[in-house]
């Protein structure tokens, strides 16, 4: 599925830019972390076995939107832990959309009723909820019973409210063909979920469940099988064709992760949003003091099961760029 056309209209518009002044390296998203807190603990998630002190920092509104500003992206990914727990979130939502950013809030969706009424839809904004499979494979991946069911109600009211409500999911070595397929029908035929993201889950070094991370070969049989029957074109997907291409093993790609950079608090992180080599004060000064060339699968083997999108989803978005074929593609939904 294409993104949406004012969406589309202002990305085409960045990108041609970035290529008319000839940058080499510019963001296409901010992965936003305005603290590292989290109300679950799920077991494939590395980002809250951070210090206790630094759990209950909370980055100030003017720090989160500055730094955004400052790198040029046109897209927000807010991320954390649990970014509804931050007590201004809604004022850095409001200040992003006000400089016409395009903001993904993610969420499990368990805050959501008490933020709710803080929040207004907006062509900028759009939910992004975690749901990682149906009720039994959910609750097991976020380590609580009850969360699917309190999810679908939260995103069931969202889209009563008119907000845009899109999800995420990250698969394991646990999940089946069938099951991806189960989960992602539900989601786009059931809720009516606006845009769907597909995400191989990642070895977080500090993760509590470190045998159930996807390798490349596991990746690209998964979803070569989840992608068969014309599902592909019958999903609101929220990635491009060559993105999809590239999960199935029909594409491949040297990684990019200076196209999703991660500001938190912390800093913007090296090289991305799953492996931590340091920070930087700025978005230029990571840019230009990251040696890029040593990462990626085959260079570094920390990467050498990595398929996300937040290393693979520029490559295939300059793919397309470069490609009047792709880029026709792309505008497709193909």
């Amino acid at each position: 599925m294409s993104m949406p056309l004012r969406q589309s209209l202002r990305i085409g518009s960045y990108l041609l830019r970035q290529k008319l002044a000839r940058r080499e390296k510019f963001p296409l998203l901010v992965e936003l972390e305005p603290l590292f807190a989290c109300n679950l603990k799920c077991a494939g998630c590395g980002k809250i076995q951070q210090p206790h002190t630094l759990l209950k920092q909370r980055m100030p509104v003017e720090q989160a939107v500055a730094a955004v500003e400052e790198s040029g992206a046109p897209m927000v990914s807010i991320a954390g832990g649990e970014p509804l727990m931050h007590p201004q979130i809604d004022e850095i939502v409001r200040q992003l959309i006000a400089r016409k950013k395009f903001v993904f809030l993610c969420t499990n969706a368990l805050l959501v009723p008490k933020k709710i009424d803080k929040f207004q839809p907006s062509p900028y904004f759009a939910w992004v909820v975690h749901i990682d499979g149906l009720r039994e494979r959910h609750d097991e991946s976020v380590c609580k019973e009850g969360v699917f069911d309190e999810a679908v109600a939260v995103i069931r009211d969202l889209k009563q409210r008119g907000f845009t409500v899109n999800t995420n999911s990250t698969f394991f070595t646990t999940d089946s063909p069938q099951s991806v397929i189960d989960v992602l029908n539900y989601l786009n035929d059931d809720l009516g979920i606006d845009e769907m993201q597909l995400s191989p889950a990642y070895a977080y070094e500090k993760a509590p469940d470190q045998e159930h991370f996807l390798g490349v070969t596991e990746t690209r049989e998964l979803f070569r099988k989840v992608f068969a029957g014309g599902n592909r074109k019958r999903w609101r997907l929220n990635h491009t064709p060559l993105f999809l291409d590239f999960l199935e093993g029909k594409a491949d790609f040297g990684c990019t992760a200076w196209g999703i950079p991660s500001y938190s608090l912390l800093g913007w992180q090296r090289p991305c949003y799953l492996m931590a080599d340091g920070y930087a004060k700025t978005y230029r000064e990571l840019i230009e003091t990251t040696d890029w060339d040593s990462y990626g699968r085959g260079k570094d083997p920390r990467c050498a099961n990595c398929m996300a999108h937040c290393g693979y989803e520029p490559s295939a978005v300059l793919a397309t760029m470069g490609s009047l074929r792709e880029s026709l593609r792309a505008i497709r939904g193909a």
